[in-house]
């Protein structure tokens, strides 16, 4: 086991905090799920084939085999499967037009179950929209900056405090159509054919390297 390993688990307060949530994809019986969910509660014997019948009256239009594996995972008993951080940090992140309708409405839901969550995903749309350069987006970012250090997310506190100690490139990048990514992407690229040399070899050889394809 790794060193990570182990300090991911020791950070944990509760042992179901380690749990990773199954990562099941939507399936044709998702829509029949609380009809599943009731009658099986009602009579926990009863059969597979009475189930598919009863949600193919419904409208189902999946395999009798696709029912089988969803009951047998027990997708129809248990909550549905907790979202894992990285999951919902990937939906507060990506574009709402670049987002899915089933990952929209979850989206929608875990924010708005939650007052913190419904105002992280405020600011995170708001700031997104500063990311394309644009003359007042420094004013725009100025109170953006305030309304982060109201708002109860002591993360957001240190990002809005980073942002301040580094004010003048961010205005910049944010304002102006100019960029330094070429020369980011050539420093990276030295860097990496670097590391490759090891150190073994002398400037002629990397600027060989460098100027040559």
């Amino acid at each position: 086991m790794s060193l990570n390993t182990v300090k991911r688990y020791a950070r944990r307060s509760e042992p179901e905090e380690v749990r990773r949530a199954p990562r099941y994809r939507q399936t044709l019986v998702d829509p029949y799920r609380d009809h599943l969910r009731a009658r099986r509660a009602e009579d926990p014997a009863v059969p597979v084939m009475r189930l598919f019948h009863e949600i193919a009256e419904l409208g189902y239009t999946g395999s009798l085999n696709l029912l089988y594996r969803y009951l047998i995972q027990g997708r129809a008993e248990g909550d549905r499967p907790v979202i894992t951080a990285r999951h919902f940090t990937r939906l507060l992140l990506t574009g709402p037009d670049r987002l899915r309708d089933a990952d929209t409405d979850l989206l929608r839901d875990l924010t708005t179950a939650c007052p913190e969550l419904t105002e992280l995903a405020r600011l995170i749309r708001v700031f997104a929209g500063l990311l394309t350069p644009a003359e007042g987006n420094d004013a725009k970012l100025t109170a953006w900056i305030t309304a982060a250090r109201v708002a109860d997310l002591p993360h957001l506190h240190g990002f809005a405090h980073g942002l301040e100690l580094d004010r003048a490139a961010v205005d910049a990048a944010l304002t102006l159509p100019h960029h330094n990514g070429r020369t980011e992407g050539v420093n990276t690229r030295t860097k990496k054919i670097m590391r490759q040399m090891y150190g073994r070899a002398g400037f002629d050889l990397l600027r060989h390297r460098i100027l040559l394809p």
